[in-house]
């Protein structure tokens, strides 16, 4: 089939656009309707506002809406959602599983992800619908790497998804619209040269892509599926045809070679950047995914049409009620005449100005005049002051009954609010509290919802992304940081020095490279209180534990210090850690007896080592000493016989006696090296070392007759 033409795909993502834009117009009505009206507090009817200002009289807004919203994503904040990875198989393990855990937290780290939830979410609740994306960039201006980032939609009017599908999530978008409105003259500098005028289409197109000043841009997404060719290679591994002959030059030199191939589909996402009349831009994803990701609020199916709800729409009418019932209560006790002084005429002539000023001063006294009753007989009574009937009950009255109304509609009531309300005990404050969390539960859920496809987008793009040897950043579930190799990188020594010296049981990447082009993993999302949370709350019931069972103290001592939230609390952990018997220590008691019968015998062998030695150097001492006395003796001998022999039987008996001493094993040891020369080599050395033609060899001396 031949490939559209420009003019083609324009025709196509008008048509689709003015489709998308028909189906969610009710919907998009609404949420300006509710966000204005439960964040900027437009609660008055404009007729009647308009009236009311002109005749002078007040129109109050009691907003009590921000409190119930602020009750939810407050709520979801505290118990944020986290992307879990699971190996499901193909070369897959749960150790690089948790790998991933630590580069989605980067991720999420990096690009402030909570903004990007939390605004969502805050969406949903106030106007029933909000959207995160997903995008990739590169990680440094001098570098080709990229880097995931999870970003906020503001404005989720900006956002058009797909009309023919009605899914939680936006797995199955087959296409998507994300405008903005620029100005022309930043148009024109961002894309010089493209068309500001009106396009030759359907004139009813027009008022949705060009105005007079303003240019409509739109971010067009499509997927469609695409055939492509499977192969599986001899090691095992499976992959599309392209990717294959991407990295084929590498898989040669490994003898890696295709086992068998055959025909398969995926899916192909584009992005176009366009206006209602030119393509400005084509970009192709490498997910599968379109990184739009919704999160809804209450959702309903009529008719084949859908309506989302936000959590304030049906308690609109009781918060007019609130603001009308409490200004007309405030009115009719503003309008209400100050309570006046009656009396008889002439009793107000004497301190006439203390009298005219009664209502707005106080004075310690004033004086009246007598005068006499109409008879003229008795005097009249003095002036009295007219009493205040009160503020409307009535109206009192409804605005609370309104006030309960919001409560039940919403189903959060004054404990879920934080107000005192009936219940006495902590256990009960708390069951109330949890009644209002679960009549509210669906928005939270829905926020769930949307980061486990988050989690498929990320698991789907860090194969394609992060394809190249690099080391990367994760991040653990306490926190710590922590660099990995993956795809072939090799740490530097002093990486490999430092990790070794902070020793942390968390730390797997020492002597492992991660692939996260191989392996396949399924994600899911556990919403529940943040590590920090968690590691307080368990803190707290241990030391209630503690108190209830004090023996497990020394066993568990070393958990309750490693939850605290204070300096040190690691290393006092860590010591508590080696006072606790081995098999609590992770260690096999047969291991633990092995290496210590080991320990025992390694010091008995030291032991006798040096036994050995020191007999080794006696016996050569003992001996050494018998020489000596030898020799002594032989002196003394000498000395003895001297006196009766010859100089020449002298001579030939100093001879004998210094060839046998030198001939002695003894002395040849001492004055020998370790390695001995060969007998040839000794004599060529005793020549060398007694130059001249006639020298004597010292055995040739020795050997002369006595």
């Amino acid at each position: 089939m031949a490939s559209k033409t420009d003019d083609d795909l324009l025709a196509d993502a008008r048509k689709t656009f003015a489709r998308a834009e028909e189906v969610e117009r009710c919907n998009r009505d609404n949420w300006v309707d509710d966000v204005r009206f439960a964040r900027l507090g437009e609660q008055w009817p404009e007729a009647i506002r308009l009236q009311r200002e002109q005749g002078g009289r007040p129109c109050l807004t009691i907003n009590r809406l921000p409190a119930f919203i602020r009750q939810v994503t407050n709520d979801a904040r505290q118990n944020s959602p986290a992307i879990k990875f699971h190996a499901v198989g193909d070369g897959a393990d749960q150790e690089t599983a948790l790998i991933l855990d630590g580069i989605v937290r980067n991720i999420e780290y990096t690009s402030d992800a909570d903004v990007a939830y939390d605004n969502a979410l805050d969406n949903a609740v106030t106007g029933s619908f909000g959207y995160f994306r997903i995008s990739t960039d590169y990680a440094s201006d001098d570098t080709f790497d990229q880097d995931i980032k999870i970003e906020p939609i503001k404005n989720p009017l900006t956002v058009y998804g797909d009309p023919d599908n009605m899914d939680s999530d936006s797995a199955n978008w087959n296409v998507c619209f994300v405008t903005e409105l620029w100005e022309k003259e930043a148009f024109e500098r961002k894309w010089p040269g493209a068309e500001t005028a009106s396009f030759d289409a359907d004139s009813h197109d027009t008022a949705n892509w060009f105005t007079d000043s303003k240019v409509r841009v739109a971010e067009w997404w499509t997927r469609e599926e695409v055939p492509v060719t499977l192969l599986q290679l001899s090691n095992g591994q499976v992959m599309q045809q392209e990717v294959y002959l991407k990295q084929k030059e590498y898989l040669d030199l490994d003898g890696i070679t295709i086992a068998q191939q055959r025909p398969s589909r995926t899916m192909k996402v584009m992005q176009r950047i366009i206006t209602g009349g030119e393509i400005l831009e084509t970009n192709e994803w490498p997910g599968k995914y379109i990184p739009i990701v919704p999160v809804y609020g209450d959702e309903v199916v009529v008719d084949g049409e859908r309506f989302l709800l936000s959590l304030i729409r049906f308690a609109k009418d009781p918060q007019q009620m609130v603001n009308y019932w409490r200004t007309t209560s405030t009115e009719l006790v503003a309008l209400a005449p100050k309570a006046p002084w009656i009396g008889a005429v002439g009793q107000f002539a004497t301190d006439a100005h203390k009298w005219a000023s009664a209502n707005t001063q106080t004075h310690q006294y004033i004086e009246y005049d007598m005068v006499m009753d109409p008879t003229g007989q008795v005097p009249a009574p003095p002036p009295q002051r007219q009493g205040f009937v009160g503020p409307p009950a009535g109206a009192l009255q409804e605005a609370i009954n309104a006030s309960d109304d919001m409560k039940s509609i919403m189903g959060l009531y004054d404990a879920s609010l934080g107000a005192q309300s009936n219940e006495t005990s902590g256990r009960a404050i708390l069951a109330r509290q949890r009644e209002g969390d679960v009549s509210t539960f669906n928005f939270t859920d829905n926020l769930s919802r949307a980061i486990r496809h988050a989690g498929r987008i990320l698991a789907d793009l860090i194969p394609k992304v992060y394809n190249t040897p690099r080391i990367l950043r994760i991040i653990h579930e306490d926190g710590t940081n922590e660099d990995v190799p993956v795809n072939g990188a090799q740490l530097s020594p002093q990486q490999i020095a430092q990790k070794q010296a902070e020793q942390k049981q968390e730390l797997r990447s020492i002597g492992r490279i991660f692939d996260l082009t191989t392996g396949k993993y399924d994600v899911t999302c556990e919403a529940g209180p943040s590590y920090t949370t968690k590691r307080e709350e368990a803190a707290s019931q241990i030391m209630e534990f503690i108190r209830v069972y004090p023996q497990a103290a020394p066993v568990v001592g070393d958990i309750l210090a490693r939850n605290m939230d204070w300096p040190g609390a690691t290393e006092i952990s860590m010591r508590l850690k080696q006072l606790l018997p081995p098999q609590l220590q992770g260690q096999s008691p047969k291991a633990q007896a092995a290496q210590q019968q080991i320990g025992q015998l390694t010091q008995a062998l030291q032991v006798m080592q040096g036994q050995l030695a020191d007999n080794q150097k006696q016996d050569a001492i003992d001996a050494r000493k018998a020489d000596i006395d030898a020799y002594n003796a032989e002196t003394n001998r000498l000395k003895v016989v001297g006196t009766a022999m010859s100089p020449e039987q002298v001579q030939a008996l100093v001879v004998q006696t210094l060839g046998q001493l030198f001939n002695s094993p003894d002395v040849l040891v001492a004055q020998q090296p370790m390695t001995q020369p060969a007998p040839e080599m000794q004599q060529q050395e005793m020549q060398e070392q007694q130059p001249g033609a006639g020298a004597v060899p010292l055995g040739a001396v020795f050997q002369q007759p006595q």
